[in-house]
C-alpha cells in the first residue's frame, strides 16, 4: 500500500546502502581505476554503450549506474567489482577473489622463472 504523502519508500534495514554512498563508491572506483574524467567517460561509455552524459553523470556522483549497466562495469573493472563486494558485506568473497588473483600472478611468474632456469640449464651445458 501506498503513502498518502510523498513518494519516497522508507527502508525497514539498516543494513541497506544509501544511494549517495553507492555513488559515490562507484565515482571512486571508476576515477582510481581509469584516472581523469575524459579518459574514464570514454572507458565507461566502451563497457557499458552508455551516453557521454550518462557516463559523466557516474563519474561526477551525480547518479549511479542501474543493474545491467553496473554488472557491465563490473565485467571490466576490478575496483567497480571490489567496492560493490564491499557494500554487499561480502568482505569473504572480496578476500577469496584478490587469493585467485594472486595465485593467477604467481603461475605467470613461475613459467617465467622456469623458462630462464631452463635457458640457463641449456646453456651452461653448451
Amino acid at each position: 500500500m501506498f503513502h498518502k504523502k510523498g513518494n519516497i519508500f522508507h527502508r525497514g534495514s539498516q543494513d541497506l546502502v544509501s544511494a549517495v554512498e553507492y555513488r559515490e563508491a562507484v565515482r571512486s572506483a571508476l576515477t582510481y581505476e581509469l584516472g581523469g574524467a575524459g579518459r574514464a567517460a570514454k572507458a565507461t561509455i566502451k563497457w557499458t554503450g552508455v551516453s557521454e552524459r550518462t557516463a559523466k553523470n557516474w563519474i561526477a556522483g551525480s547518479y549511479g549506474p542501474s543493474g545491467e549497466h553496473l554488472i557491465g562495469l563490473m565485467k571490466h573493472s576490478d575496483s567497480v567489482m571490489d567496492v560493490v563486494l564491499e557494500l554487499a558485506g561480502r568482505h569473504e568473497t572480496l578476500a577469496m577473489q584478490r587469493v585467485e588473483i594472486v595465485r593467477r600472478e604467481l603461475r605467470e611468474v613461475l613459467k617465467v622463472l622456469d623458462t630462464i632456469c631452463a635457458a640457463d640449464d641449456a646453456s651452461s651445458e653448451t
